[in-house]
This record gives structure tokens, sequence and C-alpha cells, in this order.
């Protein structure tokens, strides 16, 4: 996996929601993480295409989390912004077939798969923002 700073960025801003009650303006996400307010509009119109934030426009507008925080998972975010959490030269790995002295790297691909998966989609926005993480990261 290759974590873009997209894929951070999002991730950030998103972050910056969990405990607010309304709406977020922008600039103020961007200001309090200290990120490009276009990188951020670009990241939070995915992720509100992918249902994990909401918008209202107007002076009270901005963005707000569509889920409880401990329903979002990062993958949940990676995925709206980036699409598929792992990609091997191009395709995904299951989509590959091996052979001969190489055909064991197949079952790398799919372990390294399954890893990040399960470490991905256990990690939820209120672990995140909390600090408590789940057993799938603190037994690493």
């Amino acid at each position: 996996m290759r974590l873009t700073g997209r894929i951070v960025f999002a991730i950030r801003a998103v972050a910056e929601l969990v405990g607010n009650d309304g709406y977020l303006p922008l600039d103020v996400i961007a200001e309090r993480q200290d990120l490009p307010a276009d990188y951020v509009r670009s990241a939070m119109s995915d992720l509100r295409r992918a249902g994990i934030v909401a918008t209202r426009r107007g002076r009270v507008g901005g963005y707000r989390l569509a889920r409880p925080p401990d329903q979002v998972t990062l993958a949940d975010i990676i995925r709206a912004v980036d699409g598929p959490l792992t990609v091997v030269m191009g395709e995904r790995p299951d989509d590959l077939e091996y052979a001969g002295a190489a055909a064991g790297l197949e079952d790398v691909w799919l372990a390294v798969r399954q890893a990040e998966r399960s470490i991905l989609e256990a990690v939820t926005l209120q672990h995140l923002t909390t600090g408590h993480m789940p057993p799938e990261v603190t037994a690493r």
C-alpha cells in the first residue's frame, strides 16, 4: 500500500470532524490541520459521495460526519479517496497468476493484503482520535 498525501490529508481532515456537533467550515478544518484548502475540498467531495461526511451550504454550513466515528474505518476513508486498498503492479493481487519459482509470491501478496485490511478495517475514527487502538494494531 502506498500512503499518498491525498489519503493522509483526507484522514486528517475527517478526523477533525470527530466531536463536533455542528458543521465545521472547510477553512477551519484546513487551518486546524495545516492543510491546503483545495486538497481538503477535494477529499471532502469524495468523502461526501461515499456517505462519510455530510455537507451544508451557507453561513452556518460546512462539513460534519454522516456516521458515528466508531462506524467509520480508515479503510472506508482510503477507499473513498483512493480506491482499492492493495494494488500490485496496477492489478488486484487475486487477479494475478504466478507459476514456477515465483508461485509462492501469490501467497505473500494475499497475506499482505489480509494484514493490511485487518488493520485498516479495524481502526475507526474513534480509535484514532482517542488514541486507544484495537488489538489488530497493538498486538504488532
